[in-house]
């Protein structure tokens, strides 16, 4: 559903927004109250039953979008529960970072085969004959399968010649790569947190808006105005998410307009990433390690982790492009605060590990970042552009599109190596990283350089972007060409990962 305008994209707008709005007026969190009925105003409902409900869900979408836990439903409690603490700039992340909101899901059928009105009541029948539980029937003229009876197995769809059955399954659960998705006793979706890697799949494929990630807005905006310098590292991804007027010398513009003291492109730390990457591959592939898995995802790296733990000693140790730029950033202005900006919902749960809790401060989506372009009506087509970002490499702006990371990492090796053969897989999407780790589990890519993307189309398909994903790796693309250099043997920083590592 990303890139699609939608009554669900237009509501996480506005949550982001007023949020924004609220931390921008200097006054902390007074006025939070007023936001549910500010984002839900009138007597009448827009889109549910009550208006009331809708506020109840607004008011959690509130708590959520500044890193606050869902409040359970059973007992009351004060929307500004938790907030004093919450409400600060030196706030992390607490998880669970991806939650549900009971009372918004719709309780969606998991596993169905359904009859629809194409039925033609045939003489063949032939979805009665191959059914191997006697599971259909017919009634009133049409084809009726029991559920309680029925296996799933699908031979009844297979059959039918007018393809007037089809199989219904609930969207979030369809979308998680991790089977992390069950019901609780009502029919409603539940996380299973322990199998969670926050890859956000289950957010973007919800068709009632239920699933919200936690976020930082109100936060990064505090940092701001008690004047720490913050500085913003931004994801590749970043160009065309704000409309075709967003240029990247009128998004620098615009981030300095939100108070942002420096911007920096995080290809940076790709760059310092693939040089990393390409030496702990050719030192270590096959002398100490069967394969080598890439880093970069943190969706990707934790799958691993969770159902492969075996396998995790063959990931690379190499710093992500975000810890990269990080680190970069505070040797470079100590005391600062950094600010990752980009598409991933993963990239917050990364950025609260004890390692790097140090190095990352906050972490913001794309969506919550154009919740504070609103909030402080930035106008794309009329601001003015600056020097656009300029220090990363092509190869560095690839990392936002699969199969651009291990492009990178064999592209340097043949270019220090260049009689050396490269073995590369990948996987788009965790169903098929679990495919590929467990082929790499049994032997079958001994020697290979292996990179695994939780979005399925790579970065520029994350859970917090704006842009449909084929339009997204296409503007990538043409990024990509605009780069000043190619290889990350040409950037500034080529010499420095080693020392941040």
């Amino acid at each position: 559903m990303r890139g699609i305008p939608s009554l669900i994209t237009d509501i996480r707008k506005n949550v982001f927004t007023e949020v924004a709005r609220m931390a921008y007026s200097g006054r902390g969190y007074e006025g939070v109250d007023d936001l549910p009925y500010i984002i839900v105003p009138g007597d009448q409902p827009l889109h549910r039953e009550s208006v009331f409900l809708e506020r109840a869900i607004a008011s959690e979408r509130v708590r959520l979008a500044m890193g606050l836990n869902l409040q359970p439903i059973q007992t009351r409690h004060l929307m500004t529960e938790g907030m004093d603490a919450a409400a600060v700039a030196e706030q992390y992340y607490e998880p669970p970072l991806i939650n549900i909101i009971p009372y918004a899901c719709h309780a969606c059928p998991t596993n169905q085969y359904r009859v629809t009105e194409s039925c033609q009541n045939c003489l063949a029948a032939s979805c009665q004959k191959v059914c191997p539980r006697d599971a259909i029937s017919f009634r009133n003229g049409k084809s009726f399968i029991d559920q309680d009876k029925c296996i799933k197995c699908g031979k009844c769809a297979k059959a039918c010649s007018y393809n007037a059955i089809i199989h219904m399954e609930r969207p979030c659960q369809a979308a998680c790569g991790m089977d992390a998705i069950g019901s609780d006793e009502h029919g409603r979706a539940v996380i299973n947190q322990s199998k969670c890697v926050s890859c956000g799949q289950c957010l973007v494929s919800c068709p009632f808006g239920a699933i919200v990630d936690k976020g930082q807005i109100f936060q990064v905006i505090q940092s701001i105005l008690k004047g720490d310098k913050v500085i913003a590292i931004v994801a590749p991804a970043f160009i065309g998410q704000f409309g075709k007027h967003s240029t990247p010398g009128k998004f620098i513009s615009a981030m300095k307009k939100l108070g942002f003291a420096r911007i920096v492109e995080v290809a940076v730390g790709a760059d310092m990433c693939t040089i990393e990457e390409a030496k702990d591959f050719l030192e270590k592939v096959p002398a100490e390690q069967k394969y080598m898995a890439t880093s970069c995802c943190p969706a990707w790296h934790s799958m691993i982790y969770k159902l492969f733990p075996g396998e995790a000693k063959n990931i690379s140790m190499t710093l992500t492009p975000m810890v990269f730029t990080a680190r970069l950033m505070k040797k470079k202005y100590p005391g600062c605060k950094v600010v990752f900006v980009g598409p991933c919902a993963a990239k917050k749960l990364e950025a609260i590990r004890a390692d790097i809790r140090s190095d990352v401060d906050f972490v913001l989506t794309f969506e919550e970042l154009q919740g504070m372009f609103e909030a402080k009506e930035v106008d794309f087509e009329t601001i003015e552009p600056m020097e656009p970002l300029n220090e990363g490499t092509a190869a560095g702006r690839g990392f936002a599109v699969a199969g651009g990371v291990a492009k990178a990492v064999t592209d340097l090796v043949h270019e220090t190596h260049p009689d050396m053969e490269v073995k590369t897989a990948r996987a788009e999407g965790l169903r098929d990283c679990r495919k590929l780790m467990t082929l790499a589990k049994a032997g079958k890519y001994n020697g290979y350089l292996l990179e695994g993307m939780a979005c399925p189309g790579g970065c520029v398909a994350g859970a917090g972007t704006l842009l449909p994903v084929d339009l997204a790796a296409n503007v990538v693309g043409r990024y990509q060409k605009d780069a000043n250099t190619e290889s990350p043997l040409e950037s500034a920083y080529r010499d420095v990962g080693h020392e941040l590592d």
